[in-house]
C-alpha cells in the first residue's frame, strides 16, 4: 500500500511538472532565446532588436496554434507597458538601477522595447498555469482591496528611491489581505490547495531563478556586474514577489475570481469543504 502511494504520489509530481513547464511556454522559450542570441549574429540587426522581434513572433504562433487568446495577449500587453514604465524610471541616469549596454532600433529612451516582455512572461506563466490547473480561489478578498494593494505595490518601485522602501509593510497588509485565501489546483483528478500567499513567494523565487539565467546571458546588467557577472542578490525576490502579486491580481480580475458582494457576505459565514492539501 505504501509503494502504491509513493507510486501515485510521484505519477502527480511528474505530471506537475510537465503542466508546470508547459505553463511557461512563453518564458521558457525566450529565455532560451535570449541564451542563443548572444551566439547568433544576423547583419544590420542588434540582438536586442532581435529579441524584441522574436517575442512578436512567439505570440503569433502562441495565438495561432489557440495556447493564448487575442484577449489574453490584449493583457500581456497590458503588462508590457506596465513594465515599460517601470523600465524607463529604474533605468533612468538620475535612478539607474540596472542598464541595457547594447544597441537597439526597437527602444524607448534607455530602454529596449523587449524588455516589457520579460514582464508580459510573468502573466502569461499566470494565465497558462490558471488554465493548466483549473485553478479557483476560496475566500478572495474584494476586488477594491487586492486593486488597492497592486497600486501601493506598483507606486512603492518609484517612490522608494525618494522616501523609505515600504515593501515589508506591504507583505504585511498582503498577508493580513489573502491570510485565510487558499488557491485551489487540481493536477490529474484529486483537488490540491495551498496558501496563495505561499505560492506568490514560491513563484518570485523562480523568477529570481530565471533572472540570474538572464543576467547571465546579458539580458540587463546590475552596476555590481559591470565587471563581470555576479550572482543576483536574494533580496531581489521580494521584488519578483511582489510583482507576481499584481500580476496575479490583474489575472484574477480577467478570469473573474473575485467575489461578488453576496458570495463575499457568505465566505465570511464558513470555511469552503476541505480538500486535500499540497
Amino acid at each position: 500500500m505504501r509503494l502504491k502511494r509513493l507510486g501515485s504520489f510521484a505519477r502527480e509530481f511528474l505530471i506537475f511538472g510537465c503542466k508546470e513547464a508547459a505553463s511557461c511556454v512563453f518564458a521558457g522559450t525566450f529565455l532560451l532565446l535570449l541564451a542563443v542570441s548572444g551566439h547568433i549574429a544576423i547583419p544590420g540587426l542588434a540582438r536586442y532588436d532581435f529579441l524584441f522581434l522574436a517575442a512578436i513572433a512567439i505570440q503569433i504562433v502562441l495565438v495561432a496554434l489557440r495556447v493564448e487568446s487575442p484577449r489574453e495577449v490584449a493583457v500581456l500587453s497590458l503588462f508590457h507597458a506596465l513594465g515599460m514604465g517601470l523600465e524607463l524610471f529604474k533605468t533612468s541616469p538620475a535612478i539607474h538601477s540596472w542598464s541595457y549596454p547594447e544597441p537597439a532600433i526597437f527602444r524607448v529612451a534607455t530602454v529596449p522595447l523587449y524588455s516589457g516582455f520579460m514582464y508580459a512572461a510573468v502573466a502569461s506563466y499566470v494565465m497558462r498555469a490558471w488554465h493548466m490547473f483549473d485553478i479557483r480561489m476560496s475566500r478572495f478578498p474584494p476586488l477594491w482591496q487586492a486593486g488597492g494593494l497592486s497600486l501601493l505595490i506598483y507606486a512603492n518601485f518609484f517612490t522608494n528611491h525618494y522616501g523609505p522602501d515600504v515593501r515589508w509593510p506591504l507583505f504585511a497588509l498582503v498577508l493580513l489581505a489573502f491570510w485565510r485565501t487558499r488557491v485551489h489546483f487540481t493536477v490529474i483528478r484529486d483537488e490540491r490547495w495551498m496558501p496563495l500567499s505561499l505560492s506568490f513567494v514560491l513563484v518570485g523565487f523562480f523568477i529570481w531563478v530565471a533572472e540570474n539565467v538572464a543576467t547571465f546571458f546579458g539580458a540587463w546588467v546590475y552596476p555590481n556586474q559591470a565587471r563581470g557577472w555576479a550572482v543576483v542578490g536574494p533580496s531581489k525576490i521580494t521584488s519578483w514577489t511582489l510583482l507576481v502579486i499584481i500580476s496575479f491580481i490583474i489575472v484574477a480580475a480577467l478570469k473573474g475570481a473575485f467575489p461578488r458582494k453576496a458570495q463575499a457576505e457568505d465566505a465570511n459565514k464558513a470555511f469552503p469543504p476541505e480538500v486535500n492539501p499540497l
